[in-house]
């Protein structure tokens, strides 16, 4: 996984004070106007914005209990909000969406997919199974997430949100469905592998007018070319990292046969013995500068065809007819290698490959501040919509915090977030209830 650092904290660095959030009071009513045609009732409505608002304070813990007492609301008041209240949580992501597309959109965004998991120590979270869990490095019981973010890359005060999130659901699950009804798990909701939620998201959002001119993943997205022919039916223009036995044609073979020496070849193998790559020098490249110093790595790259499975007209395997970017990067210092593959045109310059398969580093710090600052993974509920809603309104939680920060950053207000006067204190149970009458 690629963590490089990013060049600033655009996101605040602190959960904000009472007086932070009051002076941005306006802003966030604001925001939120344009979903209240998404809420049946005016209660629904201000419900979402307690919960907002709770997501920001400086709670303990940012779940429905916490929260709801916080805001002088029962709690049960609360849980009913997001597992049972009639209001379009799936239109609320689309007004989003398209707030995004109109009002973010740069020369050159970037859509970075990834997985986050979030340990779980019951059996009742919706999809919640023994899987490989990235918070605690392990195989451990867990819920897994497939997300979409947004970012402009921009290298001083990059803006990033992330536009979608939906529920990986295990196999098990999906077999049992008296366990998914109990779960309030569609049924129509089935199991699908990640990368179709992944392209299922990309379509969403591109249909919603977000356009990304990048979209870049890690190795399990990278290593499967079902997900590199169904970005190509979308237009998408990608590279993702690839894994070292992820295999190719560096040439179209004479036969189709499955003797070896027609077959494809693993990547690390293609960019070692391969004339298309051994008669190359490593080129230096400097991708950008960080924190930590410029992020410097040796490059080969080169056009080969990938490996198609669909092909009806043979038993085996075959080249595809379009030729994919492959590229080596071999880290100086380290010797680390990486392996990239790409669906650009031969005429993309090989720096603006590398950026933006460098550029992962977004979604890391994301899913850093939204688990700390907007209670992205403090989700405590039983049921799907429960869990969907979270996240959501963690999202614009998020959105709200990033888009002012960036807007206030230029002001310089000392009544803002990251003013030089400090503020009184951190936003707690005692101002909930007024901040959220103000906004209400």
């Amino acid at each position: 996984m690629i963590a490089d650092e990013c060049c600033d904290d655009h996101f605040g660095g602190t959960i904000m004070t009472v007086e932070q959030l009051r002076s941005l009071q306006p802003a966030l009513a604001a925001l939120l106007l344009p979903f209240r045609a998404c809420f049946k009732r005016n209660a629904s409505f201000a419900h979402c914005q307690r919960y907002i608002l709770g997501l920001l304070t400086d709670l303990k813990r940012k779940s429905i209990e916490p929260i709801a007492l916080a805001a002088g609301v029962a709690v049960r008041t609360l849980q009913e909000f997001l597992q049972f209240y009639v209001w379009d949580h799936q239109r609320v992501n689309d007004t989003f969406q398209r707030l995004v597309a109109d009002q973010h959109g740069s020369h050159e965004t970037i859509g970075v997919i990834d997985i986050t998991a979030h340990a779980k120590s019951g059996d009742k979270t919706p999809g919640v199974q023994r899987q490989w869990c990235g918070e605690t490095g392990k195989v451990d019981n867990c819920v897994l997430g497939v997300h979409l973010l947004y970012t402009d890359n921009d290298p001083t005060n990059p803006f990033s949100c992330m536009l979608d999130s939906e529920l990986f659901l295990p196999e098990v699950w999906s077999q049992d469905r008296p366990r998914c009804q109990e779960a309030g798990i569609p049924d129509d909701m089935l199991h699908r592998p990640r990368a179709k939620i992944a392209t299922a998201q990309v379509k969403h959002a591109l249909g919603n007018g977000v356009r990304l001119d990048w979209l870049t993943f890690d190795e399990e997205f990278g290593s499967n070319p079902r997900f590199w022919f169904d970005l190509d039916e979308l237009g998408q223009r990608a590279i993702g990292e690839a894994r070292p036995n992820f295999r190719c044609y560096a040439t179209l073979p004479k036969y189709h046969s499955l003797h070896a020496e027609h077959s494809s070849k693993r990547v690390d193998n293609v960019c070692r013995h391969s004339p298309l790559f051994a008669r190359k020098q490593w080129k230096r490249v400097k991708i950008k500068d960080a924190t930590r110093g410029p992020v410097i790595w040796d490059v080969k790259a080169a056009r080969v065809h990938l490996v198609d499975a669909t092909n009806r007209d043979h038993n085996s395997s075959c080249p595809t007819d379009r030729l994919y970017w492959l590229i080596v990067a071999r880290h100086p210092g380290t010797g680390e290698l990486k392996y990239f593959v790409s669906n650009a045109s031969a005429r993309t310059k090989l720096i603006d490959l590398l950026r933006v398969a460098f550029s992962r580093w977004h979604i890391e710090k994301w899913f850093q501040r939204a688990k700390q600052e907007a209670g992205f993974g403090a989700f405590e509920v039983r049921t799907y919509t429960s869990l969907i809603r979270h996240w959501l309104c963690a999202r614009l939680a998020m959105y709200f915090l990033t888009a002012e920060t960036t807007r206030l950053r230029g002001e310089k207000s000392t009544d803002h977030i990251r003013a030089n006067r400090p503020g009184r204190e951190h936003a707690d149970r005692a101002d909930l209830e007024t901040l959220v009458a103000y906004v209400c």
